[in-house]
């Protein structure tokens, strides 16, 4: 059976380190033609910038060559083909797989009928692994550290599978979590009884100022549109936090904001010339992350 990417539990604490020691090595060297006899498929059921770009970069610095879609209108999906035909059918063509798709266990299911290796590049509000892994990448250049952290997630914690995603991965180093959110939008019950067992503590807020000043990282988020079923509760909580540049006087020196991308208001502009600003870096972060993460699936596990 070949070995998937689906959730971050795929993926020990040992081959996570191996993830982020091999990203450091591409990021030292990007252009790496080890798979100049691989194909790799990027299929898109869901519009993405960053992470289809910058899979397909890494891909095309590995040496690969990519085939794929990034509009399931423009396939036979309207014409009914169902998705276990579709990654059957791509699965001849591939030596791996990257996978988006709105509904959750889709990519999960995709692992089931495929022949190749599946990467998982979000599915629903469930996971997003390899975000996760650029974000603990990022996390790790901009600390020094991965261990006894303290992390205040912002925003939509309730759909956001960018954040339920890394609350499992950073669950191996010791972390102290923050998580500020309105009510609609709080960290769903499962992952607050998952750190519980875990041993590791949390605090809910409401209050975006005042978990700012003893924080390592500050990790935002955008409210997602597209995840609402009712308009009205959307418009309610849509702008409900927005940094400023005038609430970052009281920060610790080594704080840095990540966001997965894109931002719409939840990060004023001024931001952006904050030594604490660090989300276009570790946008960066994804093409070297990525590249680790397609060579060890495609078994290449050192240099």
């Amino acid at each position: 059976m070949p070995k998937h990417l689906i959730s971050i539990h795929d993926f020990s604490k040992e081959e996570i380190l191996r993830v982020l020691s091999l990203a450091a090595e591409f990021e030292k060297n990007p252009s790496r033609p080890l798979f100049s006899d691989k194909v790799i498929a990027s299929i898109f059921f869901e519009p993405s910038t960053r992470t289809r770009l910058s899979f397909e970069t890494a891909a095309n610095r590995l040496g690969a060559r990519v085939i794929g879609f990034s509009d399931a209108g423009n396939t036979s999906v309207t014409k009914g083909e169902t998705l276990k035909d579709t990654i059957k059918m791509v699965s001849n063509y591939a030596d791996l797989i990257v996978m988006r798709h709105p509904l959750e266990g889709s990519a999960r299911y995709a692992s089931e009928v495929s022949s190749v290796p599946v990467i998982n590049a979000g599915d629903g509000a469930n996971q997003h692994p390899s975000q996760t892994l650029l974000d603990l990448y990022s996390i790790l250049k901009t600390q020094g550290r991965l261990d006894n952290l303290k992390i205040n997630m912002v925003g939509d914690l309730k759909y956001g599978r960018t954040v339920h995603s890394l609350l499992q991965a950073m669950s191996h180093f010791n972390p102290t979590f923050r998580f500020t959110s309105p009510e609609e939008l709080r960290m769903p019950a499962e992952y607050k009884e998952y750190l519980n067992e875990k041993g590791i503590p949390f605090e809910e807020s409401s209050n975006l100022e005042d978990g700012i000043s003893d924080t390592d990282i500050l990790y935002m988020t955008r409210v997602q549109r597209e995840r609402f079923t009712d308009a009205i509760e959307y418009e309610r909580v849509k702008n409900i936090y927005s940094l400023q540049g005038n609430m970052l006087t009281e920060t610790r020196p080594n704080m840095k904001i990540l966001h997965p991308l894109p931002r719409i208001n939840e990060i004023a502009q001024d931001v952006d010339n904050s030594e604490h600003a660090y989300y276009f870096e570790q946008a960066g972060n994804g093409v070297y992350t990525r590249m680790a993460i397609i060579t060890m699936l495609l078994g290449v596990n050192q240099l």
